[in-house]
């Protein structure tokens, strides 16, 4: 027998399957494709080179910034940071002519990129199909996507629009999701759009309202990830937290709509710490430490499919209208100390 040759099969095979194992770490291991929003409508937050080392010192790999704040921006360059870039509401209407988008993308993208990791533009945040800026989501979007194109970045910086669950006119049981009357003429172009441009919808997720609006209904160990079994089940799909629940029925409302091909990124999902029963430190820190471990796993209707995630926010942010509870989203304090003790990786 030639023992060189059994080394060298043995050396190979023990190279194969460690290679095959540090693959399976890269996808499924302790990297998570956690981000968190840097929501800023606050006096007291730290300045931008210290929230992103923030990032960085947490191992918080993606961010989510709802306006192109260049002290940030500038603050991000030469990081590993991913982020989803927002267009403001206010600035829809502007956008829905191509010279503008051309300079916004001038300024914003090109000025900072490939220094700064965009990986999606998101054009508006939570229009309503009633709202006066809805006019203006998806001309804004397909300048946007034109402009990157014409500076090459269109197949890799992503457009879409961050929506939430009130576009659906049903959502129960997750299969039946659909788009309501009213929203199906404003989604159904921009789900074609996205179909066409290989782009996410990206979809704003929180279990913690609908569990307030009907408590006698929504148990809240199905909103925090603690129920011990199925509590839902839908045909063959049993569901063990609400989360999913609402995935899933977007998932449905896509296909019914045409965009069966869509992914789904989780733009923003929170727990508040303080403001109602419901709104506490311990339940909030359940909240965020189940979901970071549940991302892995994909949803009944999508098993194994991660689910990228940007938890909502950051910071408290004391000026924040609406309710007591809107100010108090925070992972961390003004004064950058955590609320709680999350393991983001």
């Amino acid at each position: 027998m030639d023992f060189s040759c059994v080394s060298k099969t043995l050396m190979a095979a023990t190279y194969l399957v460690l290679g095959v194992f540090i693959a399976s770490l890269t996808v499924t291991g302790a990297i998570k494709p956690v981000g968190v929003c840097d929501g800023r409508v606050a006096d007291n937050l730290p300045p931008a080179p210290d929230v992103v080392g923030l990032y960085t010192s947490n191992g918080i790999g993606k961010m989510r910034l709802y306006d192109p704040d260049q002290a940030t921006l500038q603050a991000l360059t030469g990081t590993d940071i991913e982020l989803i870039l927002g267009v403001p509401n206010g600035d829809l209407q502007s956008l829905a002519t191509p010279t503008a988008a051309n300079v916004w993308v001038q300024n914003n993208i090109l000025a900072f990129s490939p220094a700064v990791k965009f990986l999606y533009i998101a054009v508006g945040n939570e229009i309503k199909p009633t709202d006066p800026e809805a006019q203006f989501v998806l001309p804004a979007m397909q300048n946007i996507y034109n402009a990157l194109v014409s500076a090459q970045l269109g197949g890799q910086i992503k457009v879409s629009t961050s929506v939430e669950p009130s576009l659906l006119g049903q959502s129960f049981p997750p299969s039946s999701g659909s788009f309501s009357a009213t929203s199906s003429p404003y989604m159904i172009p921009i789900i074609a759009f996205l179909a066409n441009t290989g782009a996410p919808i990206l979809v704003n997720v929180y279990p913690y309202y609908p569990y307030i609006s009907n408590p006698q209904d929504i148990r809240l160990d199905y909103a925090l990830f603690t129920a011990p079994g199925p509590v839902v089940q839908d045909g063959a799909l049993s569901y063990q937290n609400l989360f999913d629940a609402i995935l899933d029925a977007f998932y449905s409302a896509l296909e019914t709509a045409g965009g069966a091909n869509v992914g789904i990124v989780v733009s923003e999902t929170g727990w508040p710490s303080f403001g109602v029963a419901a709104a506490t430190v311990e339940n909030a820190a359940t909240y965020y430490q189940n979901l970071i471990n549940h991302v892995m796993n994909g949803t009944p209707k999508r098993p194994g499919q991660p689910i990228e995630t940007y938890l909502f926010a950051m910071f408290d942010e004391d000026q924040k209208a609406g309710a007591e509870t809107e100010r108090h989203f925070g992972l961390f304090s003004p004064d950058k100390h955590p609320k709680y003790n999350l393991i983001f990786s």
